[in-house]
């Protein structure tokens, strides 16, 4: 029996998500119940890498939480948050372990639904980065995010509310305005919820779109390896 290792903690609410989901959707198809290591790391250290550009600094940080889970006995690794994955291409080149990447299963996932446009919302690290939208682009998606101002006030609803598993109901309607107005200026044809912890505060009735759901996309693609 194969076991996943998973790099958690980035942020925890997102993180019993993904072992409550994965348990849930192995014992519908396998009436047993799951392999999985978690390493619940610090968020905040992992963020002061991101705001210090100390790309390398967080290479090695996860290199070392993917070692570990190795030497557990897992057969392969998720990171359980979208921000980390911009330096994925490195981390992966470098892994001991092979990983599945939350940001080519979400975009393997658009393409299937026939997308075109797309609006990504996440962390002010994930929507500055390129990370989506350069993605996207290799599967013949345009992506787009708010501008500066606004990716600001997305990030301060998702630190540190969001991050915590609060969801506030005026922080809830500020989000939504931004995405409405953001899927009508692009006539976008989904929002693409780019941080674990969205889907706390976003589900499909609030949305007059598509919404993609980064997380379970992530939680069905490691279940499906697991049952390999």
């Amino acid at each position: 029996m194969k076991k996943v290792g998973i790099i958690g903690g980035l942020g925890p609410a997102s993180t019993l998500d993904y072992y409550k989901d994965i348990i849930e959707g192995y014992k519908a198809i396998n009436d047993d119940h799951p392999q999985i290591i978690i390493e619940s790391v610090n968020m905040y250290e992992m963020l002061k890498y991101l705001t210090n550009k100390d790309l390398d600094g967080l290479v090695s940080f996860l290199l070392h939480i993917i070692n570990n889970l190795a030497a557990a006995g897992a057969d392969f690794v998720a990171i359980a948050s979208n921000t980390p994955h911009i330096v994925f291409d490195e981390v992966n080149k470098q892994s001991v372990l092979p990983l599945i990447s939350i940001v080519e299963k979400t975009c393997e996932y658009a393409k299937d639904i026939d997308c075109k446009r797309v609006i990504v919302l996440g962390t002010i690290f994930t929507m500055s980065s390129g990370l989506y939208t350069n993605a996207f682009k290799k599967y013949g998606i345009e992506a787009f995010v708010p501008d500066l101002k606004n990716q600001e006030v997305v990030n301060e609803i998702i630190f540190p509310n969001l991050e915590n598993g609060i969801v506030l109901q005026k922080e809830k309607e500020i989000m939504l305005e931004i995405a409405n107005n953001l899927i009508d200026k692009h006539n976008a044809d989904a929002l693409v919820l780019g941080c674990t912890e969205l889907p706390l505060m976003i589900e499909q009735d609030d949305i007059k779109t598509t919404v993609i759901n980064t997380t379970q996309i992530h939680i069905k693609s490691i279940t499906e390896q697991l049952l390999i």
